[in-house]
């Protein structure tokens, strides 16, 4: 996995390489906005998942997920994590808390 200084770059490169679509958290599921489907937690799979904190507040910290579903569809999702995370259900906590390739 690449290493990126900013989440601009690393949605760029994601983008170069077909994760097109741009996905919502919700409680359940994701929503994606391009389309308007919604994925449950069982319909796609984590690819590469990347971590930032604002230059100027570390606090601000946010999280890229490249997002792949089990029939070909892929998009980003940007979410906030710590203080500021969303809530969202059991599934979901644990669809987003596990993968080995972290950033």
């Amino acid at each position: 996995m690449k290493a990126f200084n900013n989440m601009v770059d690393a949605i760029n490169d994601l983008r170069a390489r077909g994760f097109d679509m741009d996905f919502n958290l919700r409680e359940t599921e994701l929503e994606c906005t391009t389309n308007g489907r919604n994925l449950s937690p069982d319909e796609f799979e984590i690819v590469e998942i990347y971590r930032f904190e604002g230059m100027t507040n570390p606090s601000d910290q946010s999280i890229l997920y490249a997002v792949e579903s089990h029939d070909g569809l892929k998009g980003v999702l940007v979410n906030a994590y710590g203080p500021d995370a969303d809530p969202i259900s059991q599934a979901m906590v644990a669809k987003l808390a596990t993968h080995p390739q972290q950033k």
